[in-house]
């Protein structure tokens, strides 16, 4: 368990004038509330607020957001009021414990009314606060990466599927790619299992075979990037199981047939970097015809950039490589988190700069009812996907 002064000083590598008073005060007083209270694996309560709270430093996050991370469980699950915790910390870590709160309670209601109203708090309160949204992905994420100590198996599969409904589309519309495949990574083998099990037999079989192709992919390029005098940083890593599985779901492409089981990065130092780094590679290695995507002149909603191109490599094959700026690898790793480390904004915590955040608040004023606002906050939240229903035949 993190103790008070490591916290303190995880703060303050970042932020050296953190109040520490302040979050002194707020270990203190979450320890105190929380008392003997026991989670799942039978570690104390006071374990949980604080792993994340340290995944919010991890995003090098200001101290009222840290604060509300310690405090985010305590009006929901001890005795301690809004009212105290305004009094205490001040009207803004205040909204956002109540804010974070209102999500929890959305999980574990089944009346529509009462959902559509803690959802209207919810985004009433992120588009106030963004970090409000910040906390509770931290949350979440902590929970999954503890959702192993509990027993039922039907329980972890529920949250898991909220994990994949919820969270993990939430995490995407602010960028924060990392977090949301790590979210649906965790929640994968418990709400898909046979598909899970089958899949990862698989990408072992062809990661043993196909092994080698990663160091000879970053070992030519970071030599033609030599060789052209571009000063650039080559990554290969492992694509993530659920990102496969989607495609395989979605697209119909089967594993075989992906150009992308290892994803391969360039990152160079600014936006000049990139375009010449894509011709230095266009020049070595054939581009597949159609599949080159640059989301640096044309940026996602959520802020990503980068540009996205597929050759033909080493030993013939289909290779996806994704190049973008230092800057950029931060944003498309970390999303809204980033921008206090990049940008030092504060205006970045006010939600209604996001777009799909307004979409749904004009969802929320325009709704006649509890269950209209709910069902076309769920289509405006998958409106990227598109499902094909299909009729049965009759027998």
């Amino acid at each position: 368990m993190i103790r008070q002064f490591e916290l303190v000083d995880m703060v303050k590598a970042y932020d050296p004038d953190i109040d520490e008073m302040r979050l002194n005060r707020a270990y203190v007083f979450s320890m105190k509330a929380h008392g003997l209270q026991k989670r799942a694996s039978g570690d104390p309560y006071f374990s949980h607020p604080l792993e994340v709270a340290g995944i919010l430093t991890e995003m090098q996050l200001d101290c009222d957001t840290i604060v509300t991370a310690l405090l985010h469980d305590t009006i929901e699950d001890t005795v301690a009021t809004y009212e105290q915790i305004e009094e205490l910390f001040g009207v803004d870590v205040a909204k956002m414990v109540d804010g974070v709160s209102k999500l929890s309670e959305l999980e574990y209601t089944s009346e529509t009314s009462k959902q559509a109203e803690n959802f209207r708090k919810f985004l009433l309160a992120m588009s106030n606060d963004i970090r409000v949204l910040l906390v509770k992905l931290a949350d979440r994420l902590h929970n999954m990466r503890t959702l192993h100590f509990i027993k039922k198996p039907e329980k972890r599969a529920r949250i898991s599927r909220e994990t994949l409904d919820i969270y993990a589309p939430l995490a995407e519309r602010i960028g924060m790619q990392e977090l949301m495949n790590e979210l649906e990574d965790l929640a994968f083998p418990h709400v898909y299992p046979e598909a899970y099990e089958s899949i990862m037999k698989r990408l072992d079989y062809l990661y043993a075979n196909t092994e080698n192709i990663r160091d000879e992919v970053i070992k030519e390029l970071e030599k033609i990037f030599s060789e052209n005098f571009l000063e650039a940083e080559v990554v290969g890593r492992r694509k993530q199981p659920y990102s496969i599985w989607k495609k395989i779901t979605y697209r119909n492409v089967s594993l075989e047939n992906q150009a992308d089981l290892f994803a391969f990065r360039v990152i160079v130092d600014d936006v000049e970097d990139c375009y010449k780094a894509l011709g230095v590679i266009h020049n070595v290695w054939p581009a597949v015809p159609g599949l080159l995507k640059d989301y640096i002149s044309m940026p996602k909603p959520n802020g990503y950039q980068s540009i996205h191109t597929v050759v033909i490599g080493p030993q013939r094959k289909r290779i996806e490589v994704q190049i973008r700026s230092t800057e950029m690898d931060v944003i498309a790793e970390k999303g809204v988190a980033a921008h206090w480390r990049y940008k030092n904004n504060a205006s970045k915590k006010d939600g209604v700069h996001y777009q799909w955040l307004q979409d749904l608040l004009e969802i929320l004023e325009h709704a006649a009812d509890p269950e209209e606002f709910l069902e076309h906050t769920k289509i405006a939240m998958y409106q990227n996907q598109v499902f094909v229903l299909r009729q049965r035949e009759s027998l």
